[in-house]
């Protein structure tokens, strides 16, 4: 059994809690209050400053020179194409790229970056592709649960939403990635697999808390 494998077998339940996300699964019918898509979004353009400092890491780190390429294509990918069109989204809910700069990362934002960039300085360079793998992964996971459903005909930039996620140039980033761990883990000995196993699966701890951030409207308490 491959890496991939294996640590989807471990995380099937706490993947399963993720498509069952009452934000997930009102995006997908198109209850979700709008308030909280537009927290979610500005929330995710904070994330996506930090990850994109993980990518550069992950691009300095990479052994083989066609994966440090990979991820520096990933994060000018992120930065100037990925990060513009999460603007011109945003103008569809009135938020403007000023909201978006100012954005400060709730709580849950803050831990699942703050672990990423933690695993790029301290961790190996597999286990930071593990703990990157379930963003990439995930959302196509869930663009695509949603999809077979149907997509919701009262929300339209829900739809959009996750068609962006479902989309073959999408499938393809998530499917290198997933191909790039597997790799990795083939070559890798019992303990670098047993740190690739645990930052994958805090990965997926973070990506629910981050569901259920957005949902709970999550804010600093001072």
């Amino acid at each position: 059994m491959g890496f991939i494998d294996n640590v989807e077998r471990q995380t099937l339940a706490m993947r399963q809690a993720i498509l069952a996300h009452p934000f997930v699964t009102g995006v997908g019918n198109g209850t979700l209050p709008v308030e909280k898509f537009k927290y979610y979004v500005l929330q995710d353009y904070a994330y996506l400053v930090e990850y994109s400092r993980a990518l550069a890491l992950a691009s300095a780190m990479a052994h083989r020179l066609d994966d440090m390429s990979w991820f520096a294509g990933l994060l000018d990918e992120t930065l100037n194409v990925e990060m513009a069109l999460h603007r011109s989204f945003c103008e569809g809910f009135g938020i403007s790229a000023a909201d978006l700069e100012a954005t400060i990362a709730a709580p849950s934002n803050l831990a699942y970056t703050s672990f990423l960039l933690k695993t790029a300085h301290q961790g190996s360079f597999g286990e930071l592709v593990a703990s990157l793998l379930p963003c990439q992964w995930g959302y196509w996971e869930i663009g695509n649960h949603l999809m077979q459903k149907g997509l919701p005909q009262n929300a339209p930039l829900y739809a959009q939403w996750i068609e962006m996620y479902t989309s073959q140039e999408f499938a393809d980033l998530a499917d290198h990635i997933r191909a790039m761990a597997d790799q990795i883990g083939a070559e890798a000995g019992p303990s670098e697999l047993a740190a690739m196993s645990q930052a994958y699966e805090t990965s997926v701890r973070l990506e629910h808390g981050f569901w259920d951030m957005a949902y709970g409207l999550e804010r600093w308490k001072v």
